[in-house]
C-alpha cells in the first residue's frame, strides 16, 4: 500500500463509471442521484483512480447541500482525497473547505456536528485543523452526548499530532475538567482514554480518587481502566499490588467482557495462588454462562494456558471445567477433554471417570447427529484414564464393551483397542472380559473390530471352558456350512426367479461342480448351469452371524483372522483337553470351516476372488492343524503375545520420555541475585500482595522469568541492513508469529545534518506481502528512530525482503540520497512449528490425501500385453512382472515398472489399465519416489507415442 487508508469499501469493477457522468449528476438537483454519484466517486478514489476535475464541482454543488447523507459522503470524500502536494505542503484549494468545516461545527443539528468532529479525528494536516480549534473546544460543552464524545476524541487526535502540544497545550486540563463533570458513559470513557493516552499521571490520579465508585462505572470505562492498569504495571511492577485489588473488585462486574479482561489481566500481572484461582474460577463461570461457542473456545484456550503454568490450581477446578461438556459443539467437547485429561490425579480420577461414564450413557440416546463421534472421544478419554490409573479400569471396561457393536466404526474400534490393552495390563480382569466379550461378540458388525476381538479371543482364552465357549461362539457367528450352494436350473427355477435373475455361465465337461455338502461332482456334458446368490441357512443378512455376512461380502482378510484364531484355539485345546477324541473332533470342525472359506474365495459367486495374502495365510493354518509341531506351537501361542507386550512397553516408555521432556525447566544462573523474602518488611502489605511477592521470588529462583528471554535467540534474529561506514546505520529485529512477520528497524543518523523525509522503502520477493508502507520521518543529527513494518505470509515458501532508505539533507533539499539495504531471507522453518499426531490419526489422514501422481492413458491399442510391451519399449522401462504371467480373461492389467531412464533410479511406476466395453483401453500410471518419500511434482509425466495419438 502506498499510503495509509482509514476507509475500505467493496468496489465492483464490472460496470465502469465515467467521470463526466458523475459530474453531470452532481450538478443536478436530484438528491438521490447526488448520493449515488458521491458513492461512485468515493469508490473510484479508493481503488486508485484520480479524478481532480470533480473537486471544484463538489465544492460548488455538493458543499451547500443540507441533506445529512450528502454531508456525510462529502466528509468521506474529503477524508480520502490527497490534501498535500509531493513536498508535503497543504494544497491551496483545501482552504475552501475550512469555512465549511467551521460552519458544520456550529451547525444547529447535532448529527452534522458529530460526524464533522469524527472527520477531524482522521486529519493530520495542522494548517487545516488550527483555525478550527476554538470551535472544537466549544463543542465540549454541547448539550448532546453524541457531540461531546466526538469532540473529546477530536481533542485527543489533535493533541497526539507532532505539533499538538504546541497547538493545544491546555488539552489535559480541559479534558480533566470535562471528565469530572461528565455524566454520559461513552463521553466519560473517551475523556479517560484521552488522559490515559496523553497524560497518564492524571488518569491514575483520577482512578484512585474515585476508586470506591469503579464498580458503578460503565462497561466501556472499566475496559479502559483495565488497559491503564496493564500499562502502568508493565512499567512499574513494584506498585502492582494496589492495582490487583482493583482488578479483583471488578471481577464482580455485570459485564462478561469486563470479567474476561479482569481474569486475563490478573494472570498477566500476578502469580499469587489467590489471584490465579480467582481468574480460573472466572473462566469456568464464563464457560457456563456464555452461549456463543466462539467465546467458549477462547475461554478454553485461556484455561489451557493456565494449565501449563499453574497446574496445581487448575487440578482443583477440573470438575468445573468438565461442566463444559454440556455444550453440543464437538470442538468445545474435544478441547475440554484435552484439558481435563492433563489435570487428572489419584485424588480426582474417580470423579472424572464417573463424569465420563455418565456422558457415555447419555450418548445412547439418538437425539444428536454426532453422538458417535462424541462417544469415540469419551472412549479415548476413559482409555487414557485407565492407562494412567489402572485401578479405575474395572469400573469402566464392562460399560464400554456394550459399545463394541456401535454403528460408528471408529468408536467401536477405540473400545476394542482399549479392551485389548486392559486385558493385558490387568490380569485380574481377564476372565470377566473374556466372558463378556464372548457374550457380546455376535453384536459386532465392523470387520476391523471383529479382527481385533478375534485376536483377543485367540490369545486370552486359556481355560478349557473358555476355549470351548470361544469355538462355539465362532461357529455360531459363521453359521452352517457350506457358505454357498450351486444347484441346477430346474431345481431352483421358481424360487430363484422370484428372488433374483440367475447368471448363466458356460461350463465345460471337465469342470467340477460343487454340491450342497461341499463335495465335487463332474458333469458329463457341457450345459448351462444357474449359479444362485449365496443361500443363507439362518435367514437374511441381518439375522445371520456377523462373521458369515462379512465373509459373504468378500472380506477375506477377516477370513484369515478367523482361521488363525481357530488354529490358536485348537492348539490351546490340545494343552487343556485330556480327551484326544474331543481335540480331534474340534480340529476336524475347524479344518472344515477353513476349507469352506477357501472354497468360497475361489468360487465365482463373489465379485472378487480371495487375495493371495489371505489365501496363503489360510493354507498355512490348514497345514499347521494337519501337522502341529513343538516349535511352531511356541510361535503361535507365545511369540505373538510377547510382541504385543513389547509394543505396550515401548509405547509407555515413549510417553514417559515425552513427559520428562515437558518437565524440563530452565534453572537459574549461579550468579543470579538471591532474595530472602522472609527478611522483607510486611508493613502495609495485604495477604494477596505478600503471596504475589513470594511467587515472584520463586519464579526468579527457578529461572522462569528468564525462560522466554533467550538472549542468544534474540541475537540470531537481528539482521544488519547497512554498513558501519554508511551515513545511516540500520538493523532489523525480525519477529515471526505464524503468518505475520514484524520488522522492528532501528535507524541511526550518524551525520551532523538533519535528515528530512527519511523513508524506509521495502519490497518483497516470493509469497510475502507488505501490509503498510512506513511513513516519512525527520531525524536530528546523531539521533535514532524505531520504524515498524508488517509483512504477511501467504504460503509456506522461502521469501526475501529487500529495499533501501531514502532521505534529504537540510543543506540540499533537492537532492535525495539512497542507501541500499542488505536482503533479509525469511526461511520456511521460521513460520512452521512441529506438531504431534497419533499413529491412527496419521494413517487416516495419509489415506485421505492423494500422494501419487496419476497420468491418464488413452490409446487405440486393444490388447493389454501389446500395450504393456509397447510402453516398455517406448519409455525404456524394466517390467518387474513378466508379460507371460498376465494371462487370463480378467481384462484387467496391473504391472510394476521400474523407470530407470525417465525418473531416475528410485522411481517406481505403477500402470493400471482396464479394457472398456467398446474394446478400448483406459487407465492411469502412478509415479512414486522411494528415496524422497514424497510424490514427484505434477510436471512429471509419461508420454506414450503411438499411431493415432499419444
Amino acid at each position: 500500500m502506498e499510503k495509509s487508508c482509514t476507509l475500505l469499501v467493496h468496489f465492483d469493477k464490472g460496470a465502469p463509471t465515467v467521470a463526466n457522468e458523475i459530474k453531470e449528476a452532481l450538478e443536478g438537483n436530484d438528491v438521490d442521484l447526488k448520493i449515488e454519484s458521491m458513492k461512485k466517486a468515493i469508490m473510484l478514489l479508493l481503488n486508485g483512480e484520480t479524478i481532480p476535475q470533480l473537486f471544484i464541482t463538489i465544492i460548488r454543488y455538493v458543499l451547500p447541500s443540507e441533506d445529512h447523507i450528502v454531508q456525510k459522503l462529502l466528509l468521506l470524500y474529503l477524508e480520502i482525497i490527497d490534501k498535500v502536494d509531493t513536498r508535503g505542503k497543504v494544497l491551496p484549494e483545501m482552504i475552501l473547505i475550512c469555512q465549511n468545516l467551521r460552519n458544520n461545527l456550529q451547525h444547529p443539528n447535532e448529527y452534522i456536528r458529530g460526524v464533522t468532529l469524527r472527520f477531524l479525528c482522521r486529519l493530520s494536516e495542522t494548517e487545516i485543523i488550527e483555525p478550527l480549534i476554538p470551535s472544537i473546544l466549544s463543542n465540549l460543552e454541547h448539550r448532546h452526548p453524541f457531540v461531546r464524545r466526538n469532540a473529546i476524541l477530536a481533542v485527543m487526535s489533535l493533541f497526539r499530532l507532532p505539533d499538538g502540544p504546541h497547538l493545544l497545550d491546555q488539552a489535559p486540563d480541559i479534558i480533566e475538567k470535562t471528565l469530572a463533570s461528565e455524566q454520559d458513559p461513552s463521553s466519560k470513557r473517551n475523556a479517560f482514554l484521552m488522559l490515559f493516552t496523553c497524560a497518564q499521571d492524571r488518569a491514575v490520579n483520577y482512578l484512585f480518587s474515585h476508586i470506591d465508585r469503579i464498580n458503578d462505572w460503565g462497561e466501556q470505562l472499566q475496559m479502559v481502566v483495565l488497559e491503564l492498569i496493564r500499562k502502568v504495571c508493565r512499567s512499574n511492577k513494584a506498585e502492582k499490588g494496589k492495582y490487583i485489588k482493583i482488578i479483583i473488585s471488578l471481577l464482580n462486574a455485570p459485564s462478561s467482557a469486563v470479567i474476561y479482561e479482569c481474569a486475563g489481566t490478573l494472570v498477566s500481572l500476578s502469580s499469587a495462588p489467590t489471584a490465579i484461582r480467582a481468574a480460573a474460577s472466572t473462566y469456568c463461570q464464563l464457560l457456563l454462562t456464555q452461549s456463543d461457542n466462539n467465546v467458549k473456545l477462547i475461554v478454553l484456550d485461556r484455561l489451557n494456558e493456565l494449565k501449563t503454568s499453574h497446574r496445581e490450581i487448575m487440578v482443583e477446578l477440573v470438575m468445573d471445567v468438565l461442566r463444559a461438556l454440556s455444550s453440543p459443539n464437538l470442538d468445545i467437547r474435544r478441547k475440554t477433554l484435552d484439558i481435563a485429561l492433563e489435570l487428572i490425579t489419584p485424588r480426582n480420577v474417580d470423579e472424572v471417570v464417573l463424569m465420563l461414564k455418565k456422558e457415555v450413557v447419555k450418548t445412547q440416546s439418538g437425539e444428536l447427529e454426532k453422538n458417535g463421534e462424541y462417544r469415540q472421544m469419551l472412549v479415548q478419554a476413559i482409555h487414557t484414564c485407565a492407562i494412567k490409573f489402572p485401578e479405575v479400569a474395572s469400573t469402566v471396561v464392562h460399560l464400554l464393551m456394550d459399545f463394541l457393536g456401535d454403528t460408528n466404526v471408529a468408536s467401536a474400534l477405540d473400545v476394542v483397542v482399549f479392551v485389548r490393552e486392559i486385558i493385558e495390563t490387568n490380569p485380574k480382569l481377564r476372565v470377566s472380559i473374556i466372558t463378556r466379550l464372548l457374550d457380546t461378540f455376535y453384536q459386532i458388525r465392523a470387520a476391523r473390530v471383529c479382527s481385533c476381538a478375534l485376536w483377543i479371543i485367540g490369545e486370552y482364552c486359556l481355560s478349557l471352558p473358555e476355549v470351548e465357549n470361544a469355538l462355539a461362539t465362532i461357529k455360531q457367528c459363521l453359521g452352517d456350512l457350506p457358505f454357498y450352494t450351486v444347484t441346477e436350473e430346474g431345481e431352483l427355477q421358481d424360487s430363484s426367479a422370484s428372488v433374483q435373475p440367475t447368471r448363466a455361465a458356460a461350463v465345460s465337461s471337465g469342470r467340477p461342480a460343487i454340491l450342497a455338502d461341499g463335495t465335487y461332482a463332474t458333469q458329463s456334458a457341457a450345459l448351462e448351469t444357474a449359479i444362485s446368490p449365496p443361500i443363507l441357512v439362518q435367514g437374511s443378512l441381518t439375522s445371520v452371524g456377523n462373521l458369515r455376512s462379512l465373509l459373504l461380502s468378500g472380506d477375506f482378510f477377516l477370513g484369515s483372522v478367523v482361521a488363525c484364531t481357530l488354529t490358536k484355539l485348537i492348539l490351546r485345546l490340545e494343552e487343556v483337553q485330556p480327551l484326544m477324541a474331543e481335540v480331534n473332533k474340534a480340529s476336524t470342525q475347524a479344518l472344515l470351516i477353513i476349507v469352506s472359506m477357501l472354497q468360497l474365495g475361489q468360487s465365482p459367486v463373489l465379485p472378487h476372488p480371495i487375495d493371495n495374502d489371505s489365501q496363503d495365510r489360510i493354507i498355512l493354518c490348514v497345514r499347521l492343524l494337519c501337522n502341529t509341531g513343538g516349535e511352531v506351537r511356541k510361535i503361535w501361542l507365545q511369540s505373538c503375545r510377547q510382541s504385543f507386550v513389547k509394543m505396550l512397553a515401548e509405547k509407555q516408555l515413549q510417553e514417559t520420555e515425552e513427559i520428562k521432556a515437558k518437565a524440563l525447566i530452565t534453572h537459574a544462573q549461579p550468579d543470579d541475585l538471591i532474595d530472602f523474602y522472609h527478611l522483607k518488611s510486611r508493613k502495609g502489605m495485604s495477604q494477596l500482595e505478600l503471596e504475589d511477592e513470594v511467587q515472584d521470588d520463586l519464579k526468579r529462583a527457578t529461572g522462569e522469568f528468564t525462560k522466554d528471554g533467550d538472549d542468544a535467540n534474540k541475537l540470531n534474529r537481528i539482521h544488519q541492513l547497512t554498513g558501519f561506514s554508511d551515513p545511516v546505520y540500520a538493523e532489523a529485529y525480525v519477529t515471526v508469529h505464524r503468518y505475520d512477520i514484524m520488522l522492528d528497524v532501528t535507524v541511526i543518523n550518524r551525520t551532523k545534518d538533519t535528515l528530512q523525509n527519511l523513508c524506509l522503502e521495502l519490497a518483497t520477493m516470493g509469497d510475502l506481502k507488505l501490509v503498510e508502507r512506513p511513513q516519512n520521518y525527520t531525524l536530528a543529527p546523531e539521533s535514532s528512530k524505531q520504524i515498524k513494518a508488517n509483512i504477511k505470509v501467504s504460503s509456506t515458501e522461502t521469501g526475501v525482503i529487500f529495499g533501501n532508505i531514502v532521505y534529504e539533507t537540510s543543506s540540499n533539499v533537492l537532492e535525495r540520497t539512497v542507501v541500499i539495504l542488505n536482503d533479509i531471507h525469511i526461511d520456511i522453518m521460521d513460520y512452521i512449528s512441529p506438531g504431534s499426531c497419533a499413529d491412527a490419526a496419521f494413517r487416516t489422514m495419509w489415506a485421505e490425501f492423494e500422494w501419487e501422481n496419476k497420468v491418464a492413458v488413452n490409446t487405440v491399442i486393444n490388447d493389454e500385453k501389446e500395450f504393456l510391451n509397447y510402453l516398455i519399449k517406448s519409455t525404456n522401462m524394466k517390467c518387474l512382472t513378466p508379460p507371460s504371467a498376465l494371462e487370463g480373461e480378467c481384462g484387467f492389467l496391473a504391472a510394476n515398472l521400474y523407470a530407470k531412464s525417465v525418473f531416475g533410479e528410485d522411481a517406481l511406476v505403477n500402470v493400471s489399465i482396464e479394457k472398456q466395453a467398446d474394446g478400448k483401453l483406459s487407465g492411469y500410471i502412478r509415479i512414486r519416489s522411494k528415496t524422497q518419500g514424497i510424490a514427484l511434482s505434477l510436471g512429471d509425466r509419461i508420454t506414450v507415442k503411438q499411431k493415432g495419438g499419444s
